[in-house]
């Protein structure tokens, strides 16, 4: 075998090499929430509701929200985080929770999550995030009482973003 071909047989083993750990990291990254994300990503990657700024919405579904310029959106409370200028955002209302207990709110982008019940933004109990997840970014949780409330998402860079509501498992 002539030096030529051996480099050549080097170098596509070297790139195959490199594809295979890509994808490794790929599936590793959304494998390392704090929490399984797998039921959101099933649903992100399947039939996804839109909805527009202010819409109400209901649980156990996935929706691609269309977001707003944030100096545009009228929030319930003011968001917990500053928005930076030049982001998008965008109030949505869930009609009523049946049971009260653990959700989670998971976002496809990166964005500001505040929950709103009542009269009062609700602290989160718990976060979890991934960059290095196609199609799902953070997973944020909340104890939820029975009733109404708002989800309010500020600081997301694009004018879309995949939304999901749903009892932690």
């Amino acid at each position: 075998m002539s030096l030529r071909t051996k480099l050549a047989l080097a170098v596509a083993f070297t790139l195959t090499l490199a594809g295979v750990g890509a994808q490794a990291q790929e599936k590793n990254a959304c494998d390392q929430f704090k929490w399984s994300v797998a039921r959101e990503r099933g649903w992100f990657a399947g039939e996804v509701k839109p909805a527009a700024a202010g819409a109400a919405i209901v649980v156990a579904q996935a929706y691609d929200v269309a977001l707003e310029p944030t100096d545009a959106v009228v929030f319930r409370l003011p968001p917990e985080r500053p928005p930076k200028p030049g982001g998008f955002g965008a109030t949505l209302d869930v009609a009523n929770i049946d049971k009260p207990g653990l959700y989670q709110i998971t976002l496809s982008d990166e964005a500001w999550i505040d929950v709103v019940q009542g009269e009062a933004r609700l602290k989160s109990v718990g976060f979890t995030g991934q960059k290095d997840c196609p199609g799902l970014r953070k997973s944020v949780r909340f104890d939820l009482a029975a009733g109404p409330l708002t989800v309010q998402i500020s600081d997301a860079a694009r004018d879309a973003i995949g939304l999901a509501i749903a009892p932690a498992p």
